[in-house]
Protein backbone atom coordinates (compact mmCIF):
# COMPACT_ATOMS: atom_id res chain seq x y z
CA UNK A 1 0.00 0.00 0.00
CA UNK A 2 1.72 3.49 -1.01
CA UNK A 3 1.42 6.02 1.67
CA UNK A 4 -0.57 8.99 1.22
CA UNK A 5 0.90 12.16 -0.17
CA UNK A 6 0.98 15.30 1.61
CA UNK A 7 -0.63 17.03 -1.71
CA UNK A 8 -3.12 14.29 -1.49
CA UNK A 9 -4.12 15.46 2.34
CA UNK A 10 -3.95 18.82 1.64
CA UNK A 11 -6.51 18.30 -1.57
CA UNK A 12 -8.63 16.36 0.92
CA UNK A 13 -8.87 19.18 3.13
CA UNK A 14 -9.23 21.64 0.66
CA UNK A 15 -12.31 19.93 -1.00
CA UNK A 16 -13.67 19.65 2.70
CA UNK A 17 -13.30 22.86 3.28
CA UNK A 18 -14.58 23.96 0.26
CA UNK A 19 -17.61 21.59 0.71
CA UNK A 20 -18.50 23.00 3.91
CA UNK A 21 -18.63 26.40 2.62
CA UNK A 22 -20.96 25.28 -0.15
CA UNK A 23 -23.10 23.47 2.33
CA UNK A 24 -23.17 26.72 4.95
CA UNK A 25 -24.05 29.02 1.33
CA UNK A 26 -27.04 26.58 0.53
CA UNK A 27 -28.32 27.08 4.22
CA UNK A 28 -27.96 30.69 4.19
CA UNK A 29 -29.28 31.24 0.90
CA UNK A 30 -32.09 28.65 2.04
CA UNK A 31 -32.84 30.39 4.92
CA UNK A 32 -32.83 34.25 2.83
CA UNK A 33 -35.40 32.52 0.72
CA UNK A 34 -37.63 31.68 3.63
CA UNK A 35 -37.29 35.12 5.00
CA UNK A 36 -38.14 36.84 1.08
CA UNK A 37 -40.88 34.03 1.45
CA UNK A 38 -42.30 35.09 4.91
CA UNK A 39 -42.51 38.66 3.75
CA UNK A 40 -44.21 37.94 0.70
CA UNK A 41 -47.75 37.48 1.11
CA UNK A 42 -48.27 36.03 -2.35
CA UNK A 43 -46.13 33.16 -1.17
CA UNK A 44 -46.68 32.82 2.56
CA UNK A 45 -49.55 30.83 2.49
CA UNK A 46 -47.05 28.07 0.51
CA UNK A 47 -44.66 28.32 2.74
CA UNK A 48 -47.29 27.76 5.72
CA UNK A 49 -48.77 24.94 3.83
CA UNK A 50 -45.30 23.37 3.33
CA UNK A 51 -44.50 23.59 6.74
CA UNK A 52 -47.93 22.32 7.92
CA UNK A 53 -47.56 19.45 5.73
CA UNK A 54 -44.38 18.12 7.07
CA UNK A 55 -45.34 18.61 10.39
CA UNK A 56 -48.54 16.91 10.04
CA UNK A 57 -46.58 13.91 8.20
CA UNK A 58 -44.28 13.75 11.15
CA UNK A 59 -46.95 13.93 14.01
CA UNK A 60 -50.25 13.54 12.48
CA UNK A 61 -52.74 15.61 14.49
CA UNK A 62 -55.64 12.71 13.55
CA UNK A 63 -53.99 10.48 16.55
CA UNK A 64 -53.89 12.80 19.02
CA UNK A 65 -56.84 11.99 21.44
CA UNK A 66 -57.86 14.29 24.38
CA UNK A 67 -59.30 12.30 26.81
CA UNK A 68 -61.37 13.88 29.76
CA UNK A 69 -60.58 13.09 33.56
CA UNK A 70 -63.40 14.83 34.93
CA UNK A 71 -60.93 15.73 38.07
CA UNK A 72 -62.65 18.62 39.42
CA UNK A 73 -60.03 20.82 40.88
CA UNK A 74 -60.56 20.46 45.45
CA UNK A 75 -59.53 24.54 45.54
CA UNK A 76 -61.59 27.44 46.77
CA UNK A 77 -60.87 30.09 43.35
CA UNK A 78 -62.31 33.24 43.00
CA UNK A 79 -62.43 32.06 39.09
CA UNK A 80 -65.71 30.13 39.61
CA UNK A 81 -67.08 33.92 40.31
CA UNK A 82 -65.75 35.45 37.95
CA UNK A 83 -68.47 37.16 35.10
CA UNK A 84 -69.04 34.34 32.09
CA UNK A 85 -67.46 36.10 28.82
CA UNK A 86 -69.54 38.09 27.17
CA UNK A 87 -70.39 35.97 24.60
CA UNK A 88 -72.32 33.45 26.20
CA UNK A 89 -75.68 34.61 27.02
CA UNK A 90 -76.58 33.86 30.90
CA UNK A 91 -80.04 33.12 31.30
CA UNK A 92 -82.29 34.12 34.05
CA UNK A 93 -81.97 33.22 37.75
CA UNK A 94 -85.55 31.85 37.56
CA UNK A 95 -84.75 29.82 34.61
CA UNK A 96 -84.54 25.78 35.01
CA UNK A 97 -83.07 24.08 31.88
CA UNK A 98 -84.08 20.58 31.82
CA UNK A 99 -81.11 17.69 31.54
CA UNK A 100 -82.85 16.18 28.62
CA UNK A 101 -84.78 18.81 26.61
CA UNK A 102 -87.89 17.68 24.93
CA UNK A 103 -88.77 17.86 21.37
CA UNK A 104 -91.89 19.94 22.12
CA UNK A 105 -91.29 23.15 20.49
CA UNK A 106 -92.11 25.00 17.51
CA UNK A 107 -90.47 24.01 14.13
CA UNK A 108 -87.84 26.02 12.91
CA UNK A 109 -89.59 27.94 10.50
CA UNK A 110 -93.57 28.65 8.95
CA UNK A 111 -93.61 27.04 5.91
CA UNK A 112 -94.66 29.20 3.06
CA UNK A 113 -95.26 29.25 -0.76
CA UNK A 114 -92.06 29.89 -2.09
CA UNK A 115 -91.04 30.63 -6.20
CA UNK A 116 -89.37 27.03 -7.52
CA UNK A 117 -86.12 28.88 -8.16
CA UNK A 118 -84.32 32.10 -7.39
CA UNK A 119 -80.97 33.19 -7.75
CA UNK A 120 -80.37 36.72 -5.31
CA UNK A 121 -78.03 39.47 -7.93
CA UNK A 122 -75.72 41.83 -6.49
CA UNK A 123 -72.69 39.91 -4.65
CA UNK A 124 -69.32 40.90 -5.31
CA UNK A 125 -67.56 37.77 -5.33
CA UNK A 126 -64.37 37.62 -3.81
CA UNK A 127 -62.01 34.41 -3.55
CA UNK A 128 -60.03 34.26 -0.34
CA UNK A 129 -56.88 34.50 0.75
CA UNK A 130 -54.77 32.12 2.85
CA UNK A 131 -57.19 31.47 5.54
CA UNK A 132 -59.45 34.02 5.05
CA UNK A 133 -62.80 32.54 4.10
CA UNK A 134 -64.31 34.35 7.13
CA UNK A 135 -63.15 37.57 5.98
CA UNK A 136 -63.91 37.00 2.67
CA UNK A 137 -67.61 36.01 3.06
CA UNK A 138 -68.68 38.47 5.27
CA UNK A 139 -67.30 40.98 2.92
CA UNK A 140 -69.69 39.19 0.14
CA UNK A 141 -72.63 39.93 2.24
CA UNK A 142 -71.94 42.73 2.93
CA UNK A 143 -71.64 43.50 -0.46
CA UNK A 144 -74.72 42.38 -1.42
CA UNK A 145 -76.39 45.38 1.41
CA UNK A 146 -74.26 47.82 -0.88
CA UNK A 147 -71.53 47.29 1.45
CA UNK A 148 -67.79 48.98 -0.80
CA UNK A 149 -65.22 47.68 1.18
CA UNK A 150 -63.60 43.94 0.58
CA UNK A 151 -61.93 40.95 2.92
CA UNK A 152 -58.86 43.69 3.36
CA UNK A 153 -61.03 45.79 5.45
CA UNK A 154 -63.10 42.69 7.41
CA UNK A 155 -59.12 40.93 8.01
CA UNK A 156 -58.04 43.65 9.50
CA UNK A 157 -59.75 43.89 12.17
CA UNK A 158 -61.17 40.17 12.19
CA UNK A 159 -57.63 38.78 11.77
CA UNK A 160 -54.49 41.37 12.81
CA UNK A 161 -52.28 37.79 12.48
CA UNK A 162 -52.84 37.12 8.99
CA UNK A 163 -52.34 33.27 10.22
CA UNK A 164 -55.20 33.22 12.77
CA UNK A 165 -57.06 30.01 12.06
CA UNK A 166 -60.74 30.85 12.71
CA UNK A 167 -62.99 33.66 12.87
CA UNK A 168 -65.96 33.15 15.00
CA UNK A 169 -69.49 34.55 14.39
CA UNK A 170 -69.63 36.79 16.92
CA UNK A 171 -66.45 38.06 16.07
CA UNK A 172 -68.28 38.84 12.85
CA UNK A 173 -71.16 40.81 14.64
CA UNK A 174 -69.05 42.62 16.61
CA UNK A 175 -67.41 43.65 13.12
CA UNK A 176 -70.74 44.89 12.00
CA UNK A 177 -72.06 46.51 14.97
CA UNK A 178 -69.23 48.38 15.39
CA UNK A 179 -68.31 49.08 11.26
CA UNK A 180 -71.54 49.12 9.70
CA UNK A 181 -75.35 50.59 10.03
CA UNK A 182 -76.71 47.32 9.03
CA UNK A 183 -78.83 44.80 12.03
CA UNK A 184 -77.21 41.40 12.24
CA UNK A 185 -78.39 37.89 14.00
CA UNK A 186 -76.93 35.22 14.96
CA UNK A 187 -79.18 31.67 15.56
CA UNK A 188 -78.15 27.89 15.63
CA UNK A 189 -80.56 24.66 14.52
CA UNK A 190 -80.92 26.19 10.78
CA UNK A 191 -82.71 24.40 8.32
CA UNK A 192 -82.42 24.20 4.13
CA UNK A 193 -86.48 25.48 4.30
CA UNK A 194 -85.82 28.51 6.28
CA UNK A 195 -82.99 29.14 4.06
CA UNK A 196 -84.68 29.32 1.26
CA UNK A 197 -87.45 31.47 2.91
CA UNK A 198 -85.05 33.62 3.90
CA UNK A 199 -83.46 33.79 0.37
CA UNK A 200 -87.03 34.14 -0.82
CA UNK A 201 -87.35 37.44 0.62
CA UNK A 202 -84.29 38.71 -0.43
CA UNK A 203 -82.09 37.97 2.82
CA UNK A 204 -79.46 36.22 1.79
CA UNK A 205 -77.78 33.82 4.71
CA UNK A 206 -74.10 33.70 5.76
CA UNK A 207 -73.14 29.97 7.30
CA UNK A 208 -70.83 28.13 9.03
CA UNK A 209 -70.13 24.53 8.00
CA UNK A 210 -67.41 21.52 7.71
CA UNK A 211 -65.54 21.24 4.34
CA UNK A 212 -63.89 18.44 3.26
CA UNK A 213 -60.12 18.70 1.48
CA UNK A 214 -57.72 16.39 0.68
CA UNK A 215 -56.24 13.66 3.14
CA UNK A 216 -53.90 16.66 3.82
CA UNK A 217 -56.69 18.97 4.72
CA UNK A 218 -58.80 16.76 6.37
CA UNK A 219 -62.01 18.15 8.01
CA UNK A 220 -62.31 21.60 8.38
CA UNK A 221 -64.67 24.87 8.84
CA UNK A 222 -65.71 27.13 5.84
CA UNK A 223 -68.33 29.79 5.36
CA UNK A 224 -70.42 30.53 2.58
CA UNK A 225 -73.23 32.42 1.64
CA UNK A 226 -76.20 31.40 0.63
CA UNK A 227 -77.73 33.45 -1.99
CA UNK A 228 -80.24 30.86 -4.17
CA UNK A 229 -82.33 27.88 -4.07
CA UNK A 230 -83.80 25.19 -6.88
CA UNK A 231 -86.92 23.61 -5.37
CA UNK A 232 -87.70 20.86 -7.93
CA UNK A 233 -83.34 20.26 -7.94
CA UNK A 234 -83.34 19.70 -4.04
CA UNK A 235 -80.54 22.67 -4.20
CA UNK A 236 -78.87 25.97 -2.86
CA UNK A 237 -76.27 28.05 -4.12
CA UNK A 238 -74.04 29.67 -2.66
CA UNK A 239 -71.63 32.16 -2.98
CA UNK A 240 -67.94 30.16 -1.82
CA UNK A 241 -64.67 32.50 -1.31
CA UNK A 242 -62.55 28.97 -2.26
CA UNK A 243 -65.27 27.13 -5.08
CA UNK A 244 -65.97 30.63 -6.72
CA UNK A 245 -69.51 32.37 -7.35
CA UNK A 246 -72.89 30.59 -7.85
CA UNK A 247 -72.06 27.21 -6.76
CA UNK A 248 -74.76 24.83 -6.48
CA UNK A 249 -75.16 22.27 -3.00
CA UNK A 250 -77.70 19.78 -2.80
CA UNK A 251 -79.75 20.12 0.12
CA UNK A 252 -78.76 16.96 1.73
CA UNK A 253 -75.04 17.98 1.65
CA UNK A 254 -75.75 21.07 2.88
CA UNK A 255 -77.14 19.70 5.99
CA UNK A 256 -74.56 16.95 6.30
CA UNK A 257 -71.86 19.85 6.86
CA UNK A 258 -73.82 22.11 8.16
CA UNK A 259 -74.49 20.09 11.60
CA UNK A 260 -70.96 20.11 12.06
CA UNK A 261 -71.64 23.77 13.02
CA UNK A 262 -74.81 23.21 15.13
CA UNK A 263 -76.33 24.41 12.53
CA UNK A 264 -75.55 28.11 13.13
CA UNK A 265 -76.34 31.14 10.61
CA UNK A 266 -76.13 34.98 10.66
CA UNK A 267 -78.16 37.00 9.36
CA UNK A 268 -76.90 40.44 7.73
CA UNK A 269 -80.22 42.88 6.97
CA UNK A 270 -80.89 46.89 6.81
CA UNK A 271 -82.61 47.70 10.03
CA UNK A 272 -85.92 48.78 8.26
CA UNK A 273 -86.36 44.96 7.48
CA UNK A 274 -86.43 44.05 10.98
CA UNK A 275 -89.91 43.20 10.71
CA UNK A 276 -89.70 40.75 7.79
CA UNK A 277 -86.98 38.78 9.18
CA UNK A 278 -89.25 38.15 12.94
CA UNK A 279 -91.95 37.40 10.36
CA UNK A 280 -89.73 34.70 8.84
CA UNK A 281 -87.52 33.58 11.95
CA UNK A 282 -91.12 32.58 13.95
CA UNK A 283 -90.29 32.31 17.79
CA UNK A 284 -86.90 31.43 16.20
CA UNK A 285 -86.41 34.96 16.62
CA UNK A 286 -85.76 34.91 20.10
CA UNK A 287 -82.83 34.25 20.99
CA UNK A 288 -83.55 32.22 24.47
CA UNK A 289 -85.94 30.20 22.25
CA UNK A 290 -83.82 29.82 19.91
CA UNK A 291 -80.75 28.29 21.86
CA UNK A 292 -83.62 25.72 23.89
CA UNK A 293 -84.50 24.73 20.01
CA UNK A 294 -80.97 23.90 19.40
CA UNK A 295 -80.31 21.92 22.19
CA UNK A 296 -83.56 19.93 21.48
CA UNK A 297 -81.88 19.58 17.79
CA UNK A 298 -79.33 18.02 18.78
CA UNK A 299 -80.80 15.65 21.39
CA UNK A 300 -82.86 14.44 18.35
CA UNK A 301 -79.73 13.77 16.21
CA UNK A 302 -78.35 12.00 19.15
CA UNK A 303 -81.02 9.37 19.23
CA UNK A 304 -80.92 9.46 14.84
CA UNK A 305 -77.23 8.98 14.10
CA UNK A 306 -74.13 6.95 14.67
CA UNK A 307 -69.81 7.68 13.87
CA UNK A 308 -68.67 10.93 12.90
CA UNK A 309 -72.51 12.48 12.98
CA UNK A 310 -73.23 11.27 17.00
CA UNK A 311 -69.90 13.17 18.06
CA UNK A 312 -71.11 16.37 16.57
CA UNK A 313 -74.46 15.55 17.81
CA UNK A 314 -72.83 15.22 21.21
CA UNK A 315 -70.54 18.41 20.88
CA UNK A 316 -73.65 20.18 19.31
CA UNK A 317 -75.95 19.69 22.45
CA UNK A 318 -72.94 20.68 24.73
CA UNK A 319 -72.56 24.20 22.64
CA UNK A 320 -75.92 25.26 23.35
CA UNK A 321 -76.36 24.44 26.94
CA UNK A 322 -73.07 26.56 27.19
CA UNK A 323 -74.67 29.41 25.45
CA UNK A 324 -77.99 28.17 27.79
CA UNK A 325 -75.65 28.46 30.70
CA UNK A 326 -75.78 25.04 31.66
CA UNK A 327 -72.14 24.08 32.43
CA UNK A 328 -72.96 21.07 34.03
CA UNK A 329 -75.14 19.25 31.42
CA UNK A 330 -72.72 20.82 28.52
CA UNK A 331 -69.63 19.12 30.16
CA UNK A 332 -71.66 15.75 30.19
CA UNK A 333 -72.31 16.22 26.44
CA UNK A 334 -69.06 17.37 25.80
CA UNK A 335 -67.79 13.80 27.62
CA UNK A 336 -69.80 11.82 25.83
CA UNK A 337 -68.66 13.44 22.12
CA UNK A 338 -65.21 12.69 23.77
CA UNK A 339 -65.32 9.42 24.15
CA UNK A 340 -66.88 8.40 20.83
CA UNK A 341 -63.78 10.45 19.03
CA UNK A 342 -61.58 7.60 19.49
CA UNK A 343 -63.90 5.07 17.84
CA UNK A 344 -63.57 7.38 14.65
CA UNK A 345 -61.28 6.21 11.51
CA UNK A 346 -58.58 8.29 11.79
CA UNK A 347 -59.53 10.23 8.25
CA UNK A 348 -62.92 10.87 9.42
CA UNK A 349 -61.63 12.59 12.79
CA UNK A 350 -62.33 16.15 13.17
CA UNK A 351 -59.47 17.06 14.80
CA UNK A 352 -59.40 21.16 14.40
CA UNK A 353 -63.39 21.17 15.98
CA UNK A 354 -61.77 23.15 19.03
CA UNK A 355 -60.27 26.02 16.46
CA UNK A 356 -63.72 26.89 15.56
CA UNK A 357 -65.86 26.25 18.39
CA UNK A 358 -64.22 26.77 22.05
CA UNK A 359 -67.38 25.96 23.86
CA UNK A 360 -65.67 22.82 25.72
CA UNK A 361 -63.23 25.45 27.26
CA UNK A 362 -66.20 27.05 28.99
CA UNK A 363 -67.65 24.23 30.06
CA UNK A 364 -65.03 22.39 31.70
CA UNK A 365 -63.53 25.80 33.14
CA UNK A 366 -66.89 26.93 34.82
CA UNK A 367 -67.38 23.28 36.44
CA UNK A 368 -63.80 23.63 38.01
CA UNK A 369 -62.39 20.86 35.92
CA UNK A 370 -59.55 22.98 35.21
CA UNK A 371 -56.95 20.13 34.68
CA UNK A 372 -59.10 19.62 31.61
CA UNK A 373 -58.83 23.08 30.39
CA UNK A 374 -55.21 22.47 30.23
CA UNK A 375 -54.94 19.36 28.63
CA UNK A 376 -56.97 19.83 26.15
CA UNK A 377 -55.82 23.62 25.47
CA UNK A 378 -51.93 22.07 25.33
CA UNK A 379 -53.13 18.79 23.10
CA UNK A 380 -54.82 21.33 20.98
CA UNK A 381 -51.60 23.78 20.67
CA UNK A 382 -49.34 20.76 19.97
CA UNK A 383 -50.81 19.10 17.28
CA UNK A 384 -51.02 22.59 15.30
CA UNK A 385 -48.47 23.40 12.52
CA UNK A 386 -48.28 26.50 14.13
CA UNK A 387 -49.82 27.29 17.41
CA UNK A 388 -51.68 30.47 16.86
CA UNK A 389 -55.11 30.23 18.75
CA UNK A 390 -55.75 32.57 21.13
CA UNK A 391 -58.34 31.20 22.46
CA UNK A 392 -56.62 28.13 24.05
CA UNK A 393 -54.00 30.32 25.16
CA UNK A 394 -56.40 32.39 27.48
CA UNK A 395 -58.56 29.26 28.65
CA UNK A 396 -55.04 27.34 29.96
CA UNK A 397 -54.11 30.91 31.14
CA UNK A 398 -57.60 30.90 33.14
CA UNK A 399 -57.02 27.62 34.21
CA UNK A 400 -53.27 27.94 35.23
CA UNK A 401 -54.23 30.99 37.15
CA UNK A 402 -57.05 28.44 39.05
CA UNK A 403 -54.94 25.91 40.17
CA UNK A 404 -52.32 28.96 41.33
CA UNK A 405 -49.82 28.67 38.44
CA UNK A 406 -49.51 32.59 38.11
CA UNK A 407 -46.26 33.04 36.56
CA UNK A 408 -47.69 30.41 33.59
CA UNK A 409 -51.11 31.88 33.27
CA UNK A 410 -49.28 35.00 32.70
CA UNK A 411 -47.13 33.38 29.92
CA UNK A 412 -49.93 31.92 28.31
CA UNK A 413 -51.69 35.55 28.03
CA UNK A 414 -48.29 37.02 26.77
CA UNK A 415 -48.70 34.10 23.92
CA UNK A 416 -52.21 35.37 23.61
CA UNK A 417 -51.79 38.92 22.41
CA UNK A 418 -48.65 37.84 20.38
CA UNK A 419 -50.86 36.24 17.71
CA UNK A 420 -53.68 38.25 17.99
CA UNK A 421 -52.83 42.21 19.51
CA UNK A 422 -55.18 43.77 21.35
CA UNK A 423 -57.32 40.35 22.01
CA UNK A 424 -59.71 41.77 24.32
CA UNK A 425 -60.31 38.57 26.52
CA UNK A 426 -56.36 38.69 26.92
CA UNK A 427 -56.15 42.08 28.63
CA UNK A 428 -58.83 41.52 31.09
CA UNK A 429 -57.28 38.85 32.26
CA UNK A 430 -54.05 40.44 32.39
CA UNK A 431 -55.37 43.15 34.71
CA UNK A 432 -56.97 40.99 36.80
CA UNK A 433 -54.00 38.97 37.79
CA UNK A 434 -51.69 42.02 37.68
CA UNK A 435 -49.46 41.48 34.74
CA UNK A 436 -50.60 45.06 33.38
Amino acid sequence: MKPRSKITDTHKKHHQRTGLVISISLVLLLLAGVVLIRNNAAFAWRYDNLVAKIKYALNPPQKVIFVPQNQVALIVSATLKALTPSITPTPPATMVIDPIPKNTRTPTHIPTILPNRILLKGFRHEFQQWDNCGPANLAMILSYWGWEGDQRNTAAYLKPNPRDKNVRPHEMKEYIEENTEFSVLIRYGGDTNLLADLVAAGVPVLVERGFEGSSFDAWMGHYEVVSGYDLEQHKLYTQDSYVGPDIPVTTTQMESAWRGFNYVYLLVFQTDRTEDIKRILGPQADELYNLHYAADLATIEIVKNSGRDLFFAWYNRGTSLVNLGDYTGAASAFDEAYQIYPTLEEGERPWRIIWYQTEPYFAYYYTGRYYDVINLATSTLSAMSEPVLEESYVWRARARAALGDTSGALEDLNLALQYHPDYLPALEELIRLGGR
